[in-house]
């Protein structure tokens, strides 16, 4: 018999096998196809949301052939590249659109159209508009919506487009913010126009926008004719108009028009150019362009490589006991395979083949499923990414290899059962009688061997920052734990000794038939080891992104802060509108700026007319901080994480390290307030600094200003022409003043407030003759401000004059772990499918068992309970076992993040090194009692507990 008959023969024979066993051959198919589901809509979803050079272009222009602009530095020729976005003045001189001289000619943009050609004008301003809960600045674009050359820029989805200078369109995510529905009206405040929305629309590159959309002429010009009209009205801040351009029928916008366009100050995107751009001789900006257009590869990382390896390991693993099961069913076939003259070989061909044929079959469902899951998932991940796709981009070559891949490690699978099945004698396979066979010796000792080396070799190459070698050792550690796996499995029929019937005899199967069990728990632990690597490691970055938070007011406070002088008569009802809007706790705490000389906040034009006002740091190492100057770099490399922040929020080193705050308290950092402010604000209960305020003395928060109880002040006074008000009681030149004032020194943990140094008293600042006004108030609220409360909020401070803001602090952003909930999703997919396909094979291979449990008077739900029983000892198992595996990757790659943080260190001794390993202990949670129990409930619920009797072969 030829190779090629013999082949032939064995695929013939695996393709009826496979159509006998349906269901074993279902289970492997799934197995097989699973894995190949999620690379393929990984690929689709990947490749269809990341746009391509067309689309980008399209979600800028439209339908349009070009857009122009003007350069915005005058009718002044320029060049540019075929995108547009690296552009200068013909003698190379940077040009940038901020550096225009306001009294620069325009640019005639229409002038430079190509003859024949259609446009349309699009302008944006900023714009406070009335809302179902109050008023919310937003955008509104000056933009005909209807016209074809729009489309695909922004699309309409439900409603109409506005019809007159009355009407508006709006992004569904205005509306899901604001509060308004299609038929709603809103207000523009300051001209105090109207207007009806008619519709919602999206824009399909950026599903997020929050804008307003209307017809050209309908919000600019007449803003700006109100403005002219009433003073009292601000002017429109709008933009640059831009040009949608329709080229010429057939023509396009070509790189000559663009030449001809930028001889004029004018920029050109042309969709007919960046898809052929021209040659660099052809583009005078090619010479010095001064940037790089290639694209970046995309580096994988260690724990991408490995969660992509255990991948693979989980389809080999999870197919094969279901290949061993399938040719121990089929030892008899096999056997007549031997009498009739076949050898070993031929046997092993037999097998593999059913390794070719489910492993096609799986590949070929796997790639189909994940491009119609993805199809039927387009919307969900659209929102999600935010993004439209433009198309499911499906890429053959990728698909194939995807396919391929799948195919491979079916054969791989059934590798292991042929070669098994091709040792058996002709005589064992014919009786059916499977031998006694002691389980391996040296097996778990080398499984030792390969754990030991394997961590050994991630964590060098995570102290070196080796990804490879991180990678490497990660996948050699998973196989050293894998090939212990069968030891663990034996061991636990020990464990049942004094449990019920049903549970022992689940534990004592799992141990008999470790052939079956041992791989699908090494697949479970397989899927489960790649999730806990990346859920460690994003959960350990997100305690240390934490941990390092700088908090910009003090936690779950919020300040309401005048912006302009005028609005001091407004300021109660600014206030009572923050009481009532916001979920205020406690008493409020009124603050006040205090300045020398002339208010640099008002003449900041003035640079020599300002005033200030600082504390001086006393000289002495006591008051310097040691991270800086000599000596810091080789300190920061003794002190831990938590030593170094303290040292960073001492006294000495806190105003490095607190640089930053909501509060606008000038360089000082000193506010006028009360007692009010040490309990709500700063959290210092302490009567003595009540008094202490009470009787004029000011309150310092960070003593490394303090010395012997005393802190010098240092004021300068300059004085504008323009300052009536400062130069009437301080008449005569510019002097500077130092003052030794007494204060009282708040412990040391205070010094960390953010905004404030010392607090002073009123009657202080008045003592010094220092200028101080109204600031602000502080409030401490329950929550953060919600998104109605906000614009609720924003309406009463317009009613009360508009010159007002909220300052909020939000904690850093709360973190919605998206992706730690895709990962645990993930792993419990996969746990399930592996813990189901066991139990599925268990049945398969224990018919014989059951049946004469059920002949010797076995209760019916004991079929029931048998199944869920060992549904749970695969799945706990090997979901504990791919815990502790897991932890090898995200260990070394954290690893990989102190070393870089260390360096960063040594550069700058202020910069913190903490890289926590933190355990994700929700997703574990998940992963180790909801998804086994799940597992168990769902075997026994499927699991019949009616069983036909039939009379045993064998």
């Amino acid at each position: 018999m030829s190779l090629l008959s013999g082949w032939r023969a064995a695929l013939r024979i695996a393709r009826r096998d496979a159509l006998r066993s349906k269901g074993r051959s279902a289970l492997v198919v799934a197995m097989i196809a699973l894995p190949v589901l999620g690379v393929t809509a990984a690929d689709v979803t990947y490749r269809s949301s990341t746009p391509s050079k067309a689309e980008q272009l399209t979600a800028q222009l439209g339908s349009a052939d070009a857009l122009f602009s003007s350069a915005g530095i005058g009718p002044v020729e320029v060049e540019q590249m075929p995108n547009a976005t690296n552009w200068g003045a013909l003698d190379d001189s940077p040009a940038e659109p901020y550096a225009a001289d306001a009294d620069s000619a325009p640019v005639d943009v229409p002038g430079t159209l190509p003859e024949g050609a259609r446009y349309i004008t699009e302008q944006g301003v900023p714009a406070t508009v009335t809302t179902r809960h109050g008023i919310i600045t937003t955008d509104i674009v000056e933009l005909r919506t209807a016209d074809p050359l729009v489309r695909g820029k922004v699309e309409l989805t439900k409603g109409s487009y506005p019809d007159g200078k009355d009407q508006v369109v709006a992004t569904e995510r205005f509306l899901e913010s604001t509060g308004l529905h299609i038929g709603s009206r809103t207000t523009l405040r300051g001209p105090e126009q109207t207007y009806t929305i008619t519709g919602s629309v999206e824009l399909p590159a950026d599903l997020s926008r929050e804008a307003l959309y209307a017809e050209p002429g309908a919000v600019i010009a007449p803003w700006q004719a109100a403005s002219d009209r009433d003073k009292k009205v601000l002017p429109p801040q709008a933009s640059d108009v831009d040009w949608l351009v329709e080229g010429p029928a057939g023509v396009g916008v070509p790189w000559s028009d663009v030449l001809a366009a930028n001889k004029k100050g004018v920029l050109v995107l042309s969709r007919q150019v960046v898809l052929d751009p021209p040659p660099d001789s052809e583009i005078p900006r090619a010479a010095h362009a001064g940037q790089s257009f290639e694209p970046v590869e995309l580096e994988l990382s260690a724990a991408l490589v490995t969660v992509i390896a255990m991948a693979v390991l989980e389809i080999v693993l999870l197919a094969g006991p279901a290949f061993a099961v399938g040719a121990r069913r089929s030892r008899r076939q096999l056997g007549l395979v031997g009498t009739c003259g076949g050898d070993r070989s031929q046997v092993r061909a037999v097998v593999l083949a059913g390794g070719v044929v489910l492993g096609g079959v799986g590949a070929v469902v796997g790639v189909a499923a994940g491009i119609g899951l993805t199809a039927a998932f387009r919307p969900l991940i659209e929102s999600w990414s935010g993004i439209r796709f433009g198309g499911l981009d499906i890429r053959p070559p990728e698909l194939v290899v995807i396919a391929a891949i799948g195919l491979v490690t079916g054969i791989l699978a059934a590798l292991a059962p042929a070669i098994v099945a091709g040792r058996q004698s002709v005589l064992e396979s014919l009786t059916g009688r499977r031998g006694t066979r002691r389980s391996s010796r040296v097996l778990p000792l080398l499984g030792c061997v390969a754990l030991a080396s394997g961590v050994a070799v991630a964590v060098f190459g995570g102290t070196g920052g080796d990804t490879a070698m991180i990678a490497g050792g990660s996948v050699v550690a998973e196989l050293g734990l894998l090939a212990c796996v069968p030891v663990i499995v034996g061991f636990l029929g020990r464990l049942g000794t004094r449990l019920p019937l049903s549970p022992r005899m689940a534990l004592r199967d799992a141990a008999r038939n470790r052939g079956r069990t041992a791989p699908a728990v090494a697949a479970v632990m397989a899927a489960v080891a790649g999730t806990m690597a990346i859920a460690t490691y994003t959960t350990s970055v997100s305690a240390e992104h934490d941990y390092d938070y700088i908090p910009m007011l003090t936690p779950g406070t919020v300040a309401l802060v005048l912006s302009d002088a005028s609005g001091v008569d407004q300021l109660p009802l600014a206030r009572a509108a923050t009481e009532r809007n916001l979920a205020v706790t406690g008493a409020r705490a009124d603050v006040g700026r205090v300045w020398a000389g002339s208010d640099c906040s008002v003449y900041f034009e003035k640079e020599n007319d300002c005033g200030s006002l600082d504390m001086v740091k006393p000289k002495g190492e006591s008051h310097r901080c040691p991270l800086q100057g000599a000596g810091a770099k080789k300190l920061a490399e003794t002190l831990s994480a938590d030593e170094h922040k303290r040292l960073m929020q001492s006294p000495a080193c806190t105003d490095e390290y607190l640089d930053m705050s909501a509060l606008d308290t000038g360089s000082s950092k000193i506010v006028v307030g009360g007692a009010d402010v040490l309990t709500s604000y700063v959290r210092l209960d302490d009567p003595a600094a009540a008094e202490a305020l009470a009787a004029g003395t000011p309150v310092l928060l960070n003593s490394a200003y303090a010395e012997n109880g005393e802190v010098i002040l240092k004021a300068v006074h300059r004085y504008s022409d323009q300052d009536e008000t400062n130069r009437k009681p301080h008449p005569g030149k510019a002097e500077v003043t130092t003052d030794r004032l007494k204060v009282y020194v708040a412990p040391a943990k205070y010094a960390a407030t953010p905004g404030i140094r010392m607090i002073m008293p009123q009657k202080t600042a008045d003592r010094l003759g220092l200028h101080t006004a109204p600031y602000g108030s502080l409030y401490t609220v329950a929550h953060t401000p919600t998104d109605a409360e906000t614009q609720a909020l924003s309406a009463s401070f317009t009613q009360a004059g508009g010159r007002f803001y909220l300052q909020v602090e939000d904690g850093g952003a709360a973190r919605e772990d998206v992706v730690l909930l895709i990962l645990a999703l993930f792993a419990g997919i996969v746990t399930l499918g592996a813990a189901a396909i066991t139990t599925g094979l268990a049945k398969a291979d224990a018919e014989a068992d059951l049946t004469t449990l059920s002949a010797v008077g076995a209760p019916p739900r004991l079929r029931r309970t048998l199944s869920g029983f060992q549904c749970v000892v695969v799945a706990l198992t090997g979901v504990l076992l791919g815990m502790v595996a897991g932890v090898v990757p995200a260990v070394a790659l954290r690893l990989v993040d102190l070393s870089k943080a260390m360096e960063a260190m040594r550069e700058q001794p202020m910069d913190s090194a903490y890289t926590p390993i933190v355990l994700p202990w929700e997703t574990l949670g998940l992963l180790a009692v909801v998804v086994p129990v799940t597992a168990g409930l769902l075997a026994a619920l499927f699991a019949g507990s009616r069983l036909t009797l039939t009379r045993r072969a064998g």
